[in-house]
């Protein structure tokens, strides 16, 4: 337990404790934004176990938004290294409500005040919900002084109509980009504030909050920080290389040949009979329970028998290994939180094994990964079923909240997987935001949520 501690403590003060780290020439810090909650540390314990995992090289710091009576109780300061900034989630001027602002406004206050940001030569901004699998190097996912690197969005429909003509200059160069931001620091210093202001804009312009205009299934401008991010940098002239490769969320099916170096759970997903949605946990103390784990996940040899497809297959893998390494975190932190020994179980055998270590060693970029949006596509993917080439192919099916939809997407994904389909899958799902608050098939497929149009916004038409 000793080593544990002292691991945490070296974590704690910036120390690089990632031993056979890749070495670099040039300095990056990563940064993630969270705020004083229980859900908020326990996606903090996976993100931090999951750098260390991945061998990240550079700092990593966690910027804490609190309000003065958060910090009063709040017991997770050891949980990362931190540095704490304002928090905006009431705004000073206006009194509206909305955390998402402390992400912008976290990451200024970290270019005025932090030493560390003079010590810098590129950043890299993830958000906590994500899952680092190995050593994430912006010049080498060919981020350029001018061109940042940034994981797709392309939901982002306010770039495509009036709500960008209306927040910048420049609507045309609007990128629907988030997630995974990789910066030259000289970038960060001229973007962020405008970062910050454009969401202050977007957010005061409840005229244009509704779905229609923003893809926000909840109309509330609850999306306003990215419509800041992307419309800020269109603001400067900022264009981004748009990689839609790096990350992936968790059950997706990974495209052959590429090997996703980041995960975001920002999705339900399952795995056979076993699922995870995130927003289940918003209130979940497992951070200070000893002991206490997710459920866990089936193991990898179930999944031998679960997918006959190798892709597919590969795809439950990343799954599992997302749940486990928050896991893993959390028995290493409660360990050196002091928590009494647990009892002996299969499942914590397994995730102390050498199986688990090998199966989440540090992944590495393919040059298929670096592959950008705009990239021409050299050579097409082999289907080894019967030697032909094929065009990468997507099946799409629509559906609603509705139990008549589910027992059909039950039997729609059951043949999918049957029938040797090539490419992912994704289904459509519409619902009111009444209907997505209750309901209960978000795991039954890989789903992208989209804004209902069963009551026309505009004609009122049903």
């Amino acid at each position: 337990m000793k080593k544990v501690l002292i691991l945490m403590l070296l974590m704690m003060l910036g120390i690089d404790v990632t031993k056979g780290a890749k070495k670099v020439s040039w300095r990056v810090h990563t940064l993630f934004s969270v705020e004083c909650q229980n859900y908020f540390d326990w996606q903090t314990v996976g993100l931090m176990n999951s750098y260390r995992k991945a061998k990240q090289p550079g700092p990593i710091t966690r910027l804490l938004s609190c309000t003065d009576e958060e910090k009063k109780n709040y017991k997770g300061m050891h949980l990362a290294p931190t540095f704490e900034v304002p928090s905006m989630s009431r705004h000073p001027k206006t009194g509206d409500w909305y955390p998402a602002i402390n992400k912008p406004a976290g990451v200024v206050h970290w270019l005025k005040h932090s030493q560390d940001a003079i010590n810098v030569d590129w950043v890299l901004i993830l958000d906590a919900d994500m899952i680092i699998r190995g050593p994430i190097l912006p010049w080498e996912l060919g981020a350029e002084k001018g061109k940042p690197v940034a994981a797709y969005y392309g939901y982002l429909k306010g770039c495509d109509n009036i709500l960008a003509k209306l927040h910048t200059k420049n609507p045309e160069l609007c990128d629907k980009v988030g997630g995974l931001l990789a910066y030259h620091i000289s970038d960060l210093r001229k973007f962020a504030p405008l970062w910050l202001s454009k969401t202050e804009e977007v957010r005061e312009d409840k005229e244009h909050w509704a779905t229609n205009i923003t893809g926000d299934i909840y109309g509330k401008g609850w999306i306003s920080e990215m419509y800041g991010y992307s419309f800020g940098a269109a603001e400067i002239g900022l264009r981004h290389k748009i990689n839609d490769n790096l990350m992936l969320y968790p059950g997706y099916v990974p495209q052959e040949g590429i090997e996703p170096v980041l995960l975001h759970y920002g999705l339900p997903f399952s795995v056979g009979n076993w699922s995870f949605n995130k927003l289940a946990h918003h209130n979940d103390g497992i951070v200070y329970q000893c002991n206490r784990l997710f459920p866990e996940p089936p193991y990898p040899k179930e999944l031998l028998q679960l997918e006959l497809d190798a892709n597919r297959r590969r795809g439950l893998f990343i799954s599992i290994e997302c749940i486990n390494t928050i896991n893993e975190g959390l028995v290493l932190l409660h360990a050196a939180n002091g928590c009494p020994k647990p009892a002996w179980s299969k499942y914590l055998s397994f995730l102390k094994s050498k199986s688990f270590a090998e199966l989440t060693k540090p992944k590495y970029v393919t040059p298929a990964t670096l592959k950008m949006m705009d990239e021409e596509i050299v050579k097409a993917p082999v289907d080894n079923d019967d030697g032909k080439p094929h065009p990468k192919i997507h099946t799409l099916f629509s559906t609603e909240c509705t139990t008549y939809f589910d027992w059909q997407t039950v039997g729609f994904m059951h043949s999918f997987r049957l029938s040797g389909q090539p490419g992912n899958v994704t289904r459509l799902l519409s619902c009111s935001g009444e209907d997505l608050m209750k309901y209960k098939g978000h795991d039954l497929a890989p789903t992208h949520y989209v804004p209902s149009m069963n009551q026309h916004p505009l004609t009122g038409d049903w």
